[in-house]
């Protein structure tokens, strides 16, 4: 049996214009559909629904993440664009917030206006 399946991530908001505005004018994702229940985002060649909900509380661990080949970029284009790095503080990180695993990958974390972590990953060959 061949199995053929495309992934759809999904995050909470509770301010979809301020998330409308984050994830398509900041990242850079094509919005597909505004409904009263979700924002949906064309992510890659994956979806990312951004459900709309009353009562949202984020949590302390990444929610999302995209894999990117040029994080040093993409660091740079969203800080121009306003977005503050996260700092934790125990990991060694670089001055923008980088953090360079023992084997050489880098990621990077940050969060959209409802608090959700989010990062970007660099992996080394």
């Amino acid at each position: 049996m061949t199995v053929s399946r495309q992934p759809i991530s999904f995050i909470a908001t509770s301010d979809p214009e301020a998330a409308k505005v984050f994830y398509s004018d900041i990242l850079g994702l094509t919005l597909m559909e505004t409904s009263p229940f979700a924002l949906v985002f064309a992510d890659g060649e994956s979806v990312l629904r951004v459900q709309i909900v009353v009562n949202f509380s984020p949590v302390a661990y990444t929610v999302h993440g995209w894999l990117v080949s040029d994080l040093e970029t993409e660091v740079e284009t969203l800080a121009a664009k306003g977005v503050t790095f996260q700092s934790f503080g125990v990991l060694g990180q670089d001055d923008n917030g980088v953090w360079t695993s023992p084997d050489g990958h880098k990621i990077v974390w940050f969060k959209d206006p409802d608090g959700n972590i989010l990062s970007f990953t660099q992996f080394v060959s």
